[in-house]
């Protein structure tokens, strides 16, 4: 290069392919989405595995309970009161005048609408009181049914004769049936003692009902003759069958005046409707009784 000349200078210009960059702002909100998805759908699933209950409970929890349903001032501050006139000049205290509002003045009683609306509020507690002693009971008689299969296939005695219960939940309570199987008889013919395979039977469902403080009621029942007509005799038959078996379980520990009925019903119940005539038609039901639940002493119907 020359004496006297300028310098050439070369200018690199880098080009950047795509937008570049603009900053991990929405990684933040993205984040933030994710979160409350998570959150919402959590709470969805909480929503389904709660039980009524627990969800009219959350719901009393959020309710407005201390919020005045009228717009007299009753329940604010001063409660329904007005303070006094003569202000500090009479012996530096203001007397405090009781008012009762208009709107909260009832023609009937006088009782506030808090009041009546607590008075209301005792049936669904007596309500929900019932449901509590239902579900508790169901689950009673749920293990006590279980605690019989159990021991009809523990005891190899009891093992054969796991045929000849039935076990199921009714209205009035857990019932437990000693039916006839075929060649499998509980009482002899025309008898009304129970032979050795029914007391058996008899002993184990004792075991069961001292498990439970439910009152009892044993019925029995025959089988309708071949011509589908009932005999005089099977009115006394059942309930001389019914009674002896009564006897069975009061030996066998069962508390007399846990026996609330002893009934026989001939055949007028079978057990098959559709052919009366079967063995299994003959039988001994057991119900321990659904409890009504324990009400307060100053509960009012």
């Amino acid at each position: 290069m020359a004496v006297g000349e300028a310098p050439v200078l070369i200018k690199k210009v880098k080009k950047v392919s795509g937008h570049g960059h603009h900053g991990g702002a929405w990684k933040v909100a993205y984040a933030d989405f994710v979160t409350a998805m998570m959150a919402f759908f959590l709470l969805l699933w909480l929503l389904s595995t709660s039980s009524p209950e627990q969800k009219q409970g959350i719901a009393n929890y959020f309710a407005p309970a201390s919020v005045s349903e009228t717009t007299s001032g009753s329940g604010g501050i001063l409660g329904g009161t007005a303070l006094g006139e003569d202000g500090a000049a009479h012996a530096g205290s203001a007397s405090v005048i009781q008012e009762l509002a208009p709107e909260s003045r009832n023609p009937d009683d006088g009782r506030s609408k808090d009041a009546a609306k607590s008075a209301t509020d005792a049936e669904p507690s007596d309500q929900s009181m019932r449901e509590a002693m239902e579900k508790r009971e169901d689950a009673a008689f749920a293990s006590a049914a279980q605690s019989l299969r159990q021991a009809l296939q523990d005891m190899p005695e009891l093992a054969e004769l796991s045929k000849n219960i039935i076990v199921d939940q009714t209205p009035e309570g857990l019932r437990i049936q000693l039916v006839d199987q075929e060649g499998r008889a509980l009482f002899n013919q025309g008898a009304v003692q129970p032979n050795d395979r029914a007391k058996v039977l008899l002993r184990a469902v004792a075991k069961i009902i001292n498990q439970l403080p439910n009152r009892i009621t044993v019925s029995g029942h025959t089988s309708a003759n071949l011509n589908g007509a009932q005999a005089d005799g099977d009115w006394s038959m059942s309930s001389a069958r019914a009674d002896n078996s009564r006897k069975v379980l009061q030996a066998a520990g069962v508390a007399p005046d846990r026996v609330y009925q002893v009934s026989g019903k001939a055949n007028s119940e079978p057990l098959y409707p559709d052919d009366p005539t079967l063995p299994g038609n003959r039988r001994i039901a057991i119900v321990l009784l659904r409890e009504a639940p324990v009400l307060p002493p100053n509960h009012e119907f």
